[in-house]
């Protein structure tokens, strides 16, 4: 299990309630895409190659809003409670295939991909979430204003 610390998020949800909800989702959005960028693409940089299944596994991982029917149902149950805002998943798409190449099954070994990245990412892809996460604000912020101050001068 691993523990991490997050810092400025009580400030960046304060600044986050001077935009509207769905300017507020975009930033997140966008800032958590850019921030997992690396990990998707080293995630695909170790998959396992060689035969086709292999192949597609690697060029299935993504970045992404949306889960499998299967893995809706599993996170809806890990987090019922949880009220989050927004979230993004990086990873392979819903391939059984993915389960065997990373753990391994009877008939081969575990060929890890998705664990070694996340080992050699997570810490990495929070401190560049806070950095995009500010980085978007301000823009969006900035957004916002021009078209306030449009809206104004046309009243």
């Amino acid at each position: 299990m691993a523990t991490v610390k997050l810092e400025g998020f009580s400030d960046l949800e304060k600044e986050l309630e001077k935009l509207s909800k769905a300017a507020g989702k975009g930033v997140l959005r966008r800032s958590l895409k850019k921030a997992a960028t690396p990990m998707r693409d080293l995630m695909h940089d170790l998959a396992p190659r060689g035969d086709t299944a292999s192949d597609q596994l690697a060029e299935s991982v993504t970045i992404g809003t949306k889960l499998s029917k299967r893995q809706a149902g599993l996170h809806r149950k890990m987090f019922r409670n949880d009220k989050a805002a927004v979230e993004m998943f990086v990873g392979p798409g819903p391939d059984p295939a993915a389960w065997n190449q990373e753990f391994g099954n009877i008939n081969h070994g575990a060929q890890p991909f998705a664990r070694p990245a996340w080992d050699a990412e997570a810490q990495p892809t929070l401190d560049r979430l806070g950095i995009y996460l500010w980085d978007e604000f301000s823009k969006s912020l900035a957004r916002a204003d021009r078209k306030a101050a449009k809206k104004a001068a046309g009243s």
